[in-house]
Formats: C-alpha cells, sequence, structure tokens
C-alpha cells in the first residue's frame, strides 16, 4: 500500500492525473471516503492523464457518467446502491466487460461485487480542513 498527502484540490487532481496516466483499459478504482473528501477531484484528475478532456462532475443523480469517444472512463457513485438489481442497472458489469476504466465512488456499498484486482483507494481528512491522506492499495505505479 501507498500513502500519500495532498494539501490541496489541485494536488488531489495531479496525483489522480499520475494515475490516469498509467492505465490501459479495465481497470477498477474502488473508492472508499465520507462526503467531500475530494473523490471527484482524483477523478477528475484520473480523466486528465488518460487524455480524456472533459469537466468531470459528481455522478450523485446519474449514478454514472460516460467519458471519452468510446467510454473509456465511467464515473460510478453507489451511494444509493443496496442490492445486485440495482448494481446491474447501473451498467456496472458492461462497462467493465467492455474495457473501460471503472471509477467507483462509495466502493464500501458494492464491496462484494469488486474485482479482486481492484485498485483500493481511500481518502480521509487529514490534519487541516484541505489536507488529505490518501492510501492506494493495488497500484504498482510511481506518483
Amino acid at each position: 500500500m501507498q500513502t500519500f498527502i495532498t494539501q490541496s484540490y489541485a494536488q488531489t487532481v495531479a496525483l489522480g492525473e499520475k494515475i490516469g496516466r498509467t492505465l490501459k483499459g479495465g481497470e477498477v478504482l474502488a473508492f472508499f471516503g465520507g462526503m467531500g473528501m475530494g473523490k471527484t477531484a482524483f477523478v477528475t484528475g484520473v480523466a486528465k492523464g488518460m487524455g480524456i478532456d472533459c469537466e468531470v462532475s459528481s455522478p450523485t443523480f446519474a449514478i454514472v457518467n460516460v467519458y471519452g469517444k468510446n467510454a473509456e472512463l465511467c464515473h460510478f457513485d453507489m451511494y444509493r446502491v443496496d442490492s445486485w438489481e440495482d448494481l446491474d442497472s447501473t451498467g456496472f458489469f458492461e462497462y467493465m466487460d467492455a474495457g473501460s476504466v471503472l471509477c467507483v465512488e462509495w466502493s464500501e456499498n458494492i464491496e462484494n461485487a469488486l474485482p479482486k484486482d481492484a485498485v483500493r483507494i481511500t481518502i480521509e481528512l487529514g490534519n487541516t480542513e484541505n489536507e488529505r491522506i490518501i492510501h492506494i492499495d493495488g497500484w504498482e505505479g510511481k506518483a
């Protein structure tokens, strides 16, 4: 497991961007952490690192936002998903089978559906309002 500390939104985006540059397609990035911890900021960076020029927004009400010309990045919010039927209706499995990179917020709600090789990213509040402690498990790159 690797641990990073960011001091701002921009630094969290930059860390996501470094990871995004290493992705080939088919990876699942499973995010854990409370509301307002910077999960969407991190995904913004992932998109940038993948070369996807878009405005990333939280998929809270849409459940999934798809980015890229060929759905290269799928950003899920599983906050309201509490059954296999709910999960299946999101398109989660279809996007995974298609080789998209999946960024999954509130992964604790679908823990049993995550692939064994999912990259687990836990974000928690640090010592100041803007500081974030980010633990990344399952990613072998260097940031």
